[in-house]
């Protein structure tokens, strides 16, 4: 399945627009990789750990989307968005959305 955040494809026919597709991920950071990644934003420097959560969530979201974008026959995702919020009690969530399309 070809992602892509532009609207279109390059040098490919979007036949159907199947319609818009999502997948959402909320993780929790424990209060240890909390403490250290304070420890790093004094000193300076990246958290790994906190990295390390954000892509685990992003990845989990754009598989929910492809998920939802194949069970609707498409073999293609445009205009791709990743969101990113913090929410209470140190929860990450991440959407990501796009429109499911079948191309040629």
């Amino acid at each position: 399945m070809i992602l892509s955040t532009t609207p279109q494809l390059e040098n490919k026919n979007i036949q159907e627009y199947l319609g818009l597709v999502s997948g959402e991920t909320i993780i929790g950071a424990n209060i240890f990789k909390d403490f250290f990644a304070s420890i790093t934003d004094i000193v300076g420097g990246r958290s790994a750990s906190y990295e390390k959560v954000l892509r685990e969530a992003k990845e989990t979201a754009i598989g929910e989307m492809k998920a939802q974008a194949t069970s609707l026959g498409a073999n293609a995702i445009v205009g791709i968005d990743l969101d990113y919020e913090t929410i209470s009690n140190g929860m990450l969530m991440v959407v990501a959305s796009g429109t499911a399309v079948r191309y040629t």
